[in-house]
């Protein structure tokens, strides 16, 4: 086993919590078209692409569309996403983050973050946190969403380091897997009975240490 070099997370549910922005957007737009989505639909939606999440929307409300109209819409979700999340502060990051964040410095641990959302460093500038990571993968750099593991695999390659030298926090199913195929350790954030592929899962960064992450990632 080769030692911990990096930490790479994931920004919605990890950092901040931006899904309630982005289902009161993906809602609007349900209910545009003429019906509409629970909160519980769309857990289906986290950790996913925007496109890939439109079509799962469209094909819930039973509806095909071309690609030219799916394009228009998926830009007016963003647009009324944009214009709540750009009211975020350093209020809206969550608890603990601040305090792993300084424990991973102190251990002299790189940090990528690993999104596919393209507004990640829009909401890291709104929240402070632009300077908090040694590289930045989001969805402008990427082909493949998760549970694709290029958004890892990039963060990993630009931090030069080795997979297996990687840390993923994530609190999305999709995104666990992403970080298992990338050959990575990783920390789910969430609940165990949902986050099942992952190595460690806790409720949040709020209750776990560096310490104990790099002892369990180390065995």
């Amino acid at each position: 086993m080769k030692p911990i070099k990096a930490f790479l997370f994931d920004l919605d549910g990890v950092i901040v919590d931006t899904a309630i922005y982005h289902y009161q957007a993906w809602r609007r737009l349900a209910n545009e078209l003429g019906f509409d989505i629970s909160e519980e639909f769309n857990e289906r939606l986290k950790g996913v692409s925007r496109m890939d999440s439109l079509d799962i929307i469209l094909a819930h409300g039973g509806m095909t569309l071309p690609d030219e109209k799916k394009e228009e819409l998926a830009a007016q979700k963003n647009q009324w996403y944009l214009d709540l999340v750009s009211r975020m502060t350093s209020d809206d990051i969550l608890p603990g983050v601040a305090t792993f964040f300084s424990q991973v410095h102190k251990a002299n641990l790189l940090t990528a973050l690993g999104s596919v959302s393209k507004n990640a460093p829009m909401i890291l500038e709104r929240i402070g946190m632009s300077d908090a990571f040694d590289a930045i993968i989001d969805g402008t750099k990427i082909s493949k969403g998760k549970p694709d593991p290029e958004v890892f695999t990039k963060g990993a390659a630009e931090l030069e380091v080795d997979p297996d030298e990687c840390v993923v926090f994530e609190d999305a199913v999709a995104g666990v897997e992403a970080g298992k195929r990338g050959g990575m350790f990783v920390v789910g954030l969430g609940s165990p009975d949902v986050l099942t592929q992952a190595d460690l899962v806790a409720a949040s960064l709020d209750v776990l240490t560096v310490d104990d992450v790099l002892a369990k990632a180390s065995v």
